[in-house]
């Protein structure tokens, strides 16, 4: 007859942690069944984290624009090293015909000079450290080869420079290109959160910021605190003259800018050239650590990393490009990190 077993019981530990985890999966599924729905952000917590976003971006904005600058001046030097290589090799290459012609001549008349001939079949970097030669070549032939030897080595060089920039240009295109891609990561992000608001929300911040903006123009007071210089006064008229102009990150106007945009651009009425960026702006002049010192016209730098630069209006306010959905504005100093002042 065929045996009969009994079917193997499970263990008591087993069924225990079966047990377990059958009602903790109740459980969790219970409360998840029950759980409120994630709470809509309130328009002031968008409004927070919408600021941080943008501060983010200008700061990618400031990198971004001294990566714009750097390529424009490299691509400027480029261009003349290879208009200065062109050049040097069309001496070059006359050079090296008159020493053919050279060679032609005393081939006519009984053959070519052995020193000649070397030249012409060797390495001419090299040929005239053959000190064995050098007593068979004429004057006019030592002027030559030295002349080409001369020619070769500044060639060399300046090739090699152009070589070392192009590898900078090429850095250069690719951190470009990785801090656009931050900017507009930022800005894609801000964006979202925004679109979080309902029409009334949006309407209340727009009311909000446009009611900030009049406050401080309405404190701007240029009677008491004067200009730093007439040029200071001037660059400060210019950016008043394109108050409500957006701002566009990278931009330095005359209808858009961004931060250091406008005050490079401000300045540039005035016939003065100072830096593109806002970090390169805190060392174009001298720095007023006091805001009590601080003239109409000044800069003023914010921010530890210096990200962020505006004009100074006068009784505690600054004109500034502020951020990605604001416009050239009036603004208190206190509500931005001030750094210092820098005097053009």
């Amino acid at each position: 007859m065929a045996s009969h077993r009994r079917p193997k019981q499970p263990s008591r530990t087993r069924v225990t942690v079966l047990t377990t985890a059958a009602a903790a999966a109740v459980a969790f599924s219970a409360q998840a069944a029950n759980a409120a729905p994630s709470e809509k952000p309130s328009k002031d917590e968008v409004k927070s984290k919408v600021d941080a976003l943008y501060e983010q971006a200008e700061q990618a904005t400031e990198k971004l624009d001294g990566a714009q600058e750097k390529q424009e001046k490299l691509q400027k030097e480029i261009s003349t090293i290879q208009d200065n290589v062109a050049r040097g090799q069309e001496e070059l290459n006359k050079l090296r015909d008159g020493l053919g012609t050279m060679a032609s001549a005393q081939y006519r008349t009984g053959g070519i000079d052995p020193s000649i001939q070397l030249f012409l079949s060797s390495d001419p970097d090299t040929y005239l450290d053959k000190a064995s030669t050098m007593d068979q070549l004429s004057a006019q032939q030592v002027e030559a080869l030295t002349k080409i030897q001369g020619k070769q080595r500044e060639l060399a060089q300046e090739r090699a420079e152009a070589s070392s920039k192009l590898k900078d240009l090429s850095a250069t295109r690719t951190e470009l290109k990785k801090k656009k891609d931050e900017v507009k990561t930022k800005l894609a992000a801000a964006q979202k959160l925004l679109n979080t608001l309902t029409a009334k929300e949006k309407a209340a911040l727009d009311a909000e910021q446009a009611q900030a903006a009049n406050r401080s123009s309405s404190r701007v007071d240029l009677g008491n605190t004067g200009s730093a210089s007439s040029r200071a006064a001037s660059a400060f008229a210019a950016a008043q003259s394109v108050i409500g102009s957006p701002y566009v990150y990278g931009a330095s106007g005359p209808s858009s800018f961004d931060c250091s945009g406008l005050t490079s651009w401000a300045y540039a009425q005035a016939g003065v050239s100072i830096p593109r960026t806002s970090e390169a702006q805190a060392n174009a002049g001298t720095r007023i650590y006091s805001q009590s010192d601080l003239k109409v016209g000044d800069l003023v730098i914010f921010y530890g990393d210096f990200h962020h630069v505006g004009l100074y209006a006068g009784n505690g306010q600054v004109l500034h490009a502020p951020h990605t959905g604001a416009v050239v504005r009036y603004e208190a100093i206190g509500n931005m990190t001030f750094e210092f002042g820098v005097r053009i």
